[in-house]
């Protein structure tokens, strides 16, 4: 099964990072106050239109980009000091390869007003959706997130541990820790292709959210356990009508609807994920 929110991963699930809110803004007026204030932060007012600027300032490389606001924002205390917002847009600028969009970061500075916040930088590329936060000690929240990347019609998707630090000249970046990988191959191939002397394979990952212990989380994965992967790779599955890959010498295929659904907790001190009991 494939997932429905598609952000960048790139390359190899390299620098996509995908994030989501905790708290929406639920009315369009305060909507629109809320964006024009964070848009002022890097926008001159006569080039705010609704949630978009149309000349952002300090976009990377010096371009005169559009920088449009999304619904998509998180907040959390990710890295020593002041919380931070996250807030995702889309921009003209970008091509595919960083998904058409980025995210503007923000600090709180310490206050709990929508008008608080001071613009740090935008990343391009770090979109996404389906994040959460959740507590990593007393002082500190984890960020933990839903990435993808459609290429080639195989679609990658992955659960990540965002690490945010500080660099030089106080620049914060933000790099994803896989703890989760999955490819699903249907719409490349006609169906998912498994290895014949490797252990399960993962095609899809959906509804993350929070575990049921401290420092967990919990996802759905489609996948081959050993028993389908011995079924592909003796008398085998029957087969689509339309199959747009030749096997290598130890594949096998696994057409969609034959794979197993279940829910996996993922532990997120030792990084390991298994089933739920």
């Amino acid at each position: 099964m494939r997932t429905s929110h598609i952000a960048l991963l790139a390359p190899a699930l390299g620098a996509a990072i995908l994030f989501v809110t905790s708290q929406f803004i639920s009315s369009p007026a305060r909507a629109e106050d809320s964006d024009r204030a964070l848009l002022a932060t890097f926008c001159a007012p006569a080039n705010i239109k609704g949630s978009t600027c149309t000349r952002a300032k300090s976009y990377p490389g010096g371009r005169a980009c559009d920088v449009k606001l999304t619904k998509e924002r998180y907040t959390g205390r990710f890295i020593a000091g002041n919380a931070l917002l996250v807030v995702n847009y889309e921009s003209e600028c970008e091509p595919h390869a960083t998904d058409f969009g980025g995210v503007a970061l923000f600090e709180q500075n310490g206050a709990a007003t929508r008008f608080a916040n001071r613009f740090l930088r935008f990343l391009p590329g770090a979109q996404g959706h389906d994040c959460i936060v959740v507590p990593r000690n007393e002082q500190q929240d984890a960020l933990v997130c839903s990435v993808g990347h459609m290429g080639q019609g195989i679609l990658e998707s992955a659960v990540a541990r965002m690490e945010f630090a500080k660099k030089a000249g106080k620049r914060i970046e933000i790099a994803p820790d896989f703890l989760l990988r999955a490819e699903d191959a249907v719409s490349a191939y006609g169906a998912n292709v498994v290895m014949c002397n490797e252990g399960p394979k993962y095609f899809g990952l959906s509804n993350l959210a929070a575990g049921p212990r401290r420092n967990t989380v919990a996802v759905d994965v489609d996948y081959a356990d050993d028993e389908i992967i011995r079924t592909a790779c003796g008398e085998g599955f029957a087969k689509p009508k339309e199959l747009f890959h030749d096997l290598l010498p130890g594949e096998a295929f696994v057409p969609e609807g034959n794979e197993k659904k279940r829910r996996f907790i993922i532990d997120l001190v030792s990084g390991k994920a298994a089933p739920a009991e």
